[in-house]
């Protein structure tokens, strides 16, 4: 276990300093590892529009009726907003909304679920329904 002495941004990636890891090699070696930290040393996620990535993986996907529609099995960040991925109840092309509170008006950590406002089909429809604002962002940590 390592103890984390400091942390930095760096360009897409952080650059840790390591307690016990005094030299260029010992820290070459270690390039690429996944660092871990335990839950309660992270702090709380903030507002009520801001959400640990953990905890959306495996929320429900309902669309505003109330109708299941699948699973989340993922969040991205490409550079442009965060983007929802699911697994639908049918089918095995997983998709993707962008999280946003226009496509995704709700998020309930407590029920366990997610709603979204719009779905694009299997067939590949992936627009936004016609004057939708995607300017609504939500942060990740």
């Amino acid at each position: 276990m390592f103890q984390v002495s400091s942390l930095r941004p760096a360009k897409d990636h952080f650059v840790a300093r390591l307690k016990g890891v005094d030299d260029r090699d010992a820290a070459e070696a270690l390039t690429n590892t996944d660092l871990f930290v335990p839950r309660t040393a992270l702090p709380p996620a903030g507002d009520d529009d801001t959400f640990y990535q953990a905890d959306m993986i495996g929320l429900s996907v309902v669309d505003e009726a109330g109708t299941t529609l699948g699973t989340v099995t993922a969040m991205f960040d490409f550079g442009a907003g965060d983007i929802l991925e699911y697994a639908p109840v049918e089918g095995s092309k997983t998709l993707l909304v962008p999280f946003t509170k226009a496509a995704v008006p709700v998020v309930d950590l407590a029920a366990r679920r997610v709603v979204v406002a719009h779905v694009p089909d299997a067939a590949g429809e992936d627009e936004a329904p016609e004057g939708e604002e995607n300017d609504n962002t939500r942060d990740l940590d």
